[in-house]
């Protein structure tokens, strides 16, 4: 297993839709890995291939109550509540911020193992929350671009004065 870069606000591969996984090989398992460790490095409880520069749609999840990462294969949501929650979130690729944002209460969602089996999984609370959060992050959709303008405009002037930014900057002088 390794710690892989992870990829930061603003880049542009934060913004592009993943591609379909396919066969589950030991490239996909290792990456699995890989992501694992990267999230608990970070830290965080949830991250994407994307996060790390792989345009592929894997996501790992692990909450605080969670013995074991839940790991998300070509996840689609099929079907999602009518009833909304609202929670602060923030991602590995903009640390030091956080806002608050509302999402659905539930979600069922259809995604594949690592064993290649096809599972459907419904969710609610904070696991319903990541899940949405990292499959927009699949299809492009960056966290930020859920908040109002004016409200995003404002986050991104907070982490331009955050030490991650400054270092990130200091990285590309």
């Amino acid at each position: 297993m390794a710690i892989r870069p992870i990829v930061r606000f603003p880049d542009p591969r934060l913004r592009q839709k993943a591609a379909a996984v396919g066969d589950i090989d030991e490239d996909v398992r290792a990456l699995a890995r890989d992501l694992t460790e990267t999230m608990h490095a970070a830290p965080g409880i949830g991250i994407t291939a994307p996060h790390v520069g792989v345009l592929r749609r894997l996501v790992v999840i692990q909450l605080e109550s969670d013995l074991a990462p839940h790991i998300y294969i070509d996840p689609e949501i099929v079907w999602a509540s009518s009833e909304r929650i609202r929670h602060v979130e923030g991602s590995v690729s903009m640390p030091g911020v956080t806002d608050e944002l509302e999402r659905y209460a539930q979600v069922w969602v259809r995604y594949k193992g690592l064993d290649g089996v096809e599972r459907e999984e419904k969710a609610e609370g904070l696991m319903a929350v990541c899940l949405q959060h990292e499959i927009d992050q699949l299809d492009g959709i960056f966290w930020i671009d859920r908040l109002s303008k004016l409200k995003r405009d404002r986050l991104i002037k907070r982490f331009e004065k955050t030490p991650a930014h400054q270092g990130l900057m200091v990285e590309l002088l």
